[in-house]
């Protein structure tokens, strides 16, 4: 099975259906999305299109990427382009496979079981304690070659730690990747897949060498990573190495006998149900920066490595609005290449589109250590600020989110000491707390935004004073909400209520919500400003 000349990635056409294609085939206008049974196969096939597309057509300039948007190319063309790469996306057969070790392993032993691709599945120690009580063995025993494929590759780009000699990917283990989408769901997939290539003139990368392990590593031997010394760095690689990273050594055993994919459940001739795997793969060092992906610096130590944000506990929400879609050198937070090229340069390319408003769409596993804590995926909306005015914008929206902090930290420190007597030593996850507060004033949070960036002017950037008293009351009654909702009517927690206690801790975060220090900062700055400004 070839992945770029085989049917193998599985859409969903304008009026419903669903169909397997070829990759060339994604230029169909009717196309709107990728259908596959499994969140992060779906977030994985929009990388890996992307991957394809930007090694083998790359567009030369902004012009041209400009053009390829609103027309895209025809089938053939795509499929010449494809041509030039195929030789590295055999999945199956004789010689090099597409994301699998050089040597065929076979001194491995105990082939794994092919489950073990999933990032969520219950590792080796894991089986052999029998302590699989959540996320149980078995279930996944036979997919499908396409299936198979993208599990493979979802494994090797999201790879969270594995054990002794077991890379984590070149990310990092499950990164957080951010992707620009129209904001019409219904838009075509090469719209949204293309918004997400870049230009040579965007993105300068010497020619690559199709059949170098420097740009496909399965190509060539394995750097194995045993010793010191062995650790590979960006300059040791083509640029395009970031797409096709290859962490895990891994080999796939196919059945050529007619078999039930466990995900899809159909009858395919041929399956996976084992594969092979060996430690000490590619070990990834240094710093990278990965078109897809947030990064933080420490600009007090250039020296440091940077690093890529990865999903954390309590999901993806506004608090993570600014870093991710806005540039902030003074604290070294670096949006992804992507999102940086539309804020710079393409908003004008795409303005002249009717109704063209971009949102980023954030997705990635959250990982604790070698465990899969959960899947995040959500949609934030990217607005457009002049350039002039998008160093107010940053140090506006900071104080916005900071007394966001503020309140969360004083309503979630109240619950607690509401629900026990000693609530230091109280145990146990708090972070919903968190979680229901930024669902819940999230609405407001973009309505001043907007509402801001409306009433700005070319030089100035103005949060008009009765937005920002939305705003604020909108927090306040989240708080107070939340604190009677989880304390007057929640669960007891081990301790019974204390109604004195309760009501003195309500009273306190009342007090503090109306007449604490950062309350009354933001009041001063924001609040202060006359009628004139404010209408």
């Amino acid at each position: 099975m070839n992945l770029l000349n085989d049917p193998f990635l599985t859409v969903r056409y304008r009026n419903g259906d669903q169909q397997r294609i070829v990759l060339a085939d994604i230029v169909d206008p009717d196309i709107v999305d990728f259908a596959f049974p499994r969140a992060d196969f779906t977030g994985a096939a929009y990388q890996f299109v992307i991957s394809v597309l930007q090694t083998a057509f790359a567009p030369e300039t902004l012009d041209d990427w400009e053009e390829l948007y609103s027309e895209p190319p025809k089938k053939d063309e795509l499929q010449q382009a494809f041509n030039k790469i195929q030789h590295a996306f055999n999945l199956s057969g004789d010689g090099p496979l597409f994301m699998q070790d050089f040597e065929p392993l076979l001194d491995v032993k105990k082939p794994s079981p092919v489950s073990g691709l999933l990032i969520e599945a219950p590792g080796g120690n894991t089986l052999k304690l029998n302590t699989d009580h959540f996320i149980k063995r078995g279930g996944c025993d036979h997919l499908s070659l396409p299936m198979a494929a993208m599990a493979l590759f979802t494994l090797q780009v999201n790879a969270p730690s594995g054990g002794q000699g077991h890379r984590t990917g070149i990310r990092g283990g499950g990164p957080l990747t951010t992707l620009l989408m129209p904001n019409d769901k219904e838009a075509s997939l090469w719209q949204k897949i293309w918004l997400n290539v870049l230009s040579r003139e965007e993105w300068g990368y010497d020619e690559p060498d199709f059949y170098s392990e420097q740009v496909f590593p399965w190509l060539g031997a394995t750097r194995q990573s045993k010793n010191k010394g062995t650790e590979v760095y960006a300059s040791d690689v083509h640029p395009l190495h970031l797409y096709w990273a290859m962490p895990r050594r891994i080999r796939l055993l196919v059945d050529e006998q007619p078999e039930t994919c466990a995900l899809t459940g159909e009858l395919n001739s041929a399956s996976v149900s084992k594969y092979l795997t060996q430690n000490y793969g590619y070990n990834y060092s240094g710093s990278w920066w990965h078109p897809l992906t947030h990064y933080r610096t420490n600009p007090k130590k250039t020296n440091e490595e940077n690093l890529s944000t990865k999903g954390q506990p309590g999901g993806i929400s506004y608090k993570q609005w600014q870093p991710l879609t806005l540039m902030d050198q003074e604290n070294g937070s670096h949006p992804a290449m992507v999102v940086q090229a539309y804020t710079q340069e393409r908003f004008d390319y795409l303005a002249g589109a009717e109704g063209f408003t971009p949102r980023l769409w954030a997705f990635g596993y959250d990982m604790d250590n070698m465990k899969a804590r959960g899947w995040y995926s959500a949609e934030l909306p990217l607005f457009h600020c002049p350039k002039a005015l998008r160093e107010q914008l940053l140090t506006h929206v900071k104080q916005i989110q900071n007394i966001a902090l503020e309140v969360v930290w004083h309503c979630r420190t109240q619950i607690k000491a509401a629900w026990f007597e000693k609530p230091a030593d109280a145990k146990g996850d708090m972070s919903y707390i968190d979680q229901m507060f930024f669902q819940q004033t999230e609405t407001a949070f973009y309505q001043l935004i907007q509402a801001s960036i409306s009433h700005s002017t070319s030089t100035e950037f103005i949060v008009p004073a009765k937005e920002a008293q939305k705003w604020l009351s909108c927090l306040r009654q989240t708080a107070l909400d939340l604190f009677d909702e989880l304390v007057l009517s929640g669960i007891e927690n081990g301790e019974g209520k204390n109604m004195k206690r309760i009501a003195k801790k309500r009273k306190e975060l009342s007090g503090w919500l109306y007449a604490g220090k950062t309350v009354k900062s933001f009041e001063k700055e924001y609040l202060s400003r006359d009628k004139e400004t404010a209408s």
